[in-house]
Formats: structure tokens, sequence, C-alpha cells
């Protein structure tokens, strides 16, 4: 089959849509089928060639405590009908198919069928603050999504608040194999000191300001720590790094931005994974990829969170915006080793769970049913 992974985001933008698109790329190609993913990107994806089509230049706009790098061209239509003339997909996957512009677009111009996965959760949505000519035309576009696909409970109880029907609650996937104990630890932070690693984007909402404090507390108390900070983001790295400085804390690397290749053993340089996030989270894909490497989490005790990692098992979920009980929590993991690789083993278990091989079939099986009762049949020709 022929398909379409179309995403609203920068893809030359590290996220988590991004990176969940391109691992059901990487299987679902390697299932026999064609994909080809469509998104703007700022600058050159060579890791897709031909399979990754650019359109339009992304320009950030906030969007939920995050930025949101979207396309915004008076030439979208005419690029979108040229790309669904030529290509002539047998089904659409939409990634926040009613994140404008480039979903909305593909999906008012597409005659083929769609399946749409929604991935936020929480947060003010564009759509709750459009005008009533726009939730008009959300409302008529919405019922072109023939198969729907939520992450998560909590991202299936958010959708269905503005746009009831039925969904399928299919979790973001892990590649086990990629995310694994057996790599290989950074040598320079091997050193006999416990690691504290942080993953993410350097956003308000991941909380790392909540995570320096509570680095700071637990500082005084356990001297042989290092806190790592892996994720871009340059106006509140200033910030944080002068936090750190104006509070005299030593070890503390910021790394910036990670290759996909290299956060396994980010992960498996570390101790301790902490997740520290204030919310509108829907799905936990970074506490996952830490239990995938045998690690344990701390993480905000957050309905996206709390839906991948059971408190006790394989970590600890502490109050969202606590420092003294994130503190807490790190320092009953740091005192007990024995406590962290059992919770290590228990998560790299759950984390098989997810892997991307049952993700993609499970998905697979929704292009199925979908192309099965949806009446539009193929892309033939867009007026």
């Amino acid at each position: 089959m022929k398909i379409a992974l179309v995403s609203p985001y920068d893809f030359s933008y590290p996220g988590g849509v991004v990176n969940h698109i391109s691992c059901l790329e990487h299987h679902l190609t390697g299932m026999g089928h064609e994909v080809k993913i469509i998104a703007p990107a700022s600058k050159v994806v060579p890791a897709f060639g031909n399979r990754f089509i650019p359109i339009g230049k992304p320009r950030p706009i906030p969007a939920s405590g995050s930025i949101a790098r979207i396309t915004v061209s008076p030439w979208l239509d005419s690029s979108v009908r040229a790309i669904l003339n030529r290509e002539k997909f047998d089904i659409f996957h939409l990634h926040e198919p009613l994140m404008p512009t480039l979903c909305t677009t593909v999906l008012r111009l597409s005659q083929s069928p769609a399946v749409g996965t929604f991935h936020a959760s929480g947060g003010k949505s564009w759509y709750t603050l459009c005008t009533p000519v726009a939730k008009f035309f959300l409302k008529k576009w919405v019922r072109k999504i023939d198969g729907r696909i939520a992450v998560s409970q909590p991202a299936l109880d958010y959708v269905q608040r503005h746009f009831p029907g039925d969904y399928s609650i299919i979790p973001n996937g892990i590649d086990s194999g990629h995310f694994s104990p057996d790599v290989s630890p950074f040598d320079n932070f091997n050193d006999g000191k416990i690691n504290i690693l942080f993953v993410g984007r350097l956003e308000s909402r991941k909380g790392v300001k909540y995570l320096i404090d509570a680095y700071k507390l637990v500082a005084q108390e356990v001297p042989g720590i290092r806190l790592i900070i892996v994720g871009p983001g340059t106006r509140l790295r200033k910030k944080y790094e002068k936090r750190v400085s104006r509070n005299n804390l030593m070890n503390v690397n910021f790394i910036g931005y990670a290759d996909y290749s290299d956060l396994p053993r980010y992960y498996k340089t570390a101790d301790i994974v902490c997740a520290p996030a204030t919310g509108w989270e829907s799905f936990g894909i970074v506490l996952l990829e830490a239990m995938a490497v045998g690690k344990p989490v701390i993480a905000s005790n957050i309905e996206g969170y709390a839906s991948v990692l059971t408190h006790g098992a394989e970590g600890l979920l502490v109050p969202p915006r606590n420092s003294k009980k994130l503190a807490e929590a790190l320092l009953t993991l740091i005192n007990d080793e024995t406590l962290r690789q059992q919770m290590g083993a228990r998560g790299r278990l759950k984390a098989l769970e997810y892997d991307w091989e049952n993700v993609a079939m499970q998905i697979l099986n929704v292009y199925h049913k979908t192309l099965n009762e949806s009446p539009r049949k193929s892309d033939a020709h867009v007026n």
C-alpha cells in the first residue's frame, strides 16, 4: 500500500511527533509498504532520501506552553494539490490532523481515506480559541478522518471533549533494539559519580527549573552527584545556566541537542532519569526510552506519565512543580542501588510491551479497517 505520513511540524527539529513518524515510517517500509513523509522542513532532511517530501517553510508559533514550528504559505494549496496528483496515495495518516495549516489543507483537498493520530493532552489547543466560522470548518473537516487514533487515555479524553467519536488507543512506540541496555555509556561521565539525567526540549513546561532546585537540595547531602541536561533550547538554557551559577552548583552539564543515535548512550550513562514536566504531556516517550535501557525513572505524577510508569515499580512519581518532593525521590534512589537495579529491570520488561513492531502492526490494522470501510478509495485526481 502507498502511505503518506503527514506532519504539521518542522521535520528537521526534534520532537515527539517527529520521532514517532520517523520510527513508524521505518517499520512500515520494512514491512514492504511504500511510505512517504510530507512535512515542512527548515533544513534538508537527508536521512529519508526521496521518501521525504518537504513542503513549505516552518514558522515558530506559540502553542500550549511550547513552540509549534508549522508552515504558513499562500501557495500551500497548489503545492498540496501537485503532490496529491503526482503521488496518488492509497491512504493518508495525519498526525495532529487539525493542526493548521498543512494537515488541514491535506484533509480539505484529499479524496483518499484518512487516519488521524491525536497526540496532544491538556493546554489550550488552538481550535478552542478560533472563531465560530473556523470551528464550523474544523467540524466539517474532522468528518473526513475515517480512522481516529489517540496515543493514550489522556489524549483520548482531551480530543473527545472537542470532537466526540470512535477512537482507537495506540501508544507511542519504542525501538527496544536501539534503546538497549547493551549500549556503551559515555566514558567522560563514567567516573563514579551518580548521574542524574534529563532529556527533553528546554521549555518551561518540561520543568527543568524544578529539577535544578531539587539538585541543589540533594547536593547539600550527597556531594558525589552530577546533573546532565540533554536537549535543544537557547533562551531558557541561558536562564538555567545563570540559575546554576547563582546557586554555585557543581557538576551540572548542559549538552544541548543530542543526535538520536547518541540518546541510548546518555540513558546508559545515567543512574537515574528524571522527567519533571509540569503538565500537558499525553504520553511518556522519554520515560519509555529510559526504561528500555534499564534505568529507573523519577517523573511528575501527571496523567500522561502515570499512564506509562507505575509508582514503586519502574520508578517513582512525584507531584509536579515540587522541588522538595523531587529531591526526596532522588535521595531515595541515590541511597539504594539495589532498588535502582530492580526498577531498571522492571522498566526494561515494561518497555518491551511498547516495541515499535507491535505498535506499527496495530496502526497497520487501522489502515486496513479504514480502507475497507471508507467510501473514498484513491486519490486519483484532485481538482
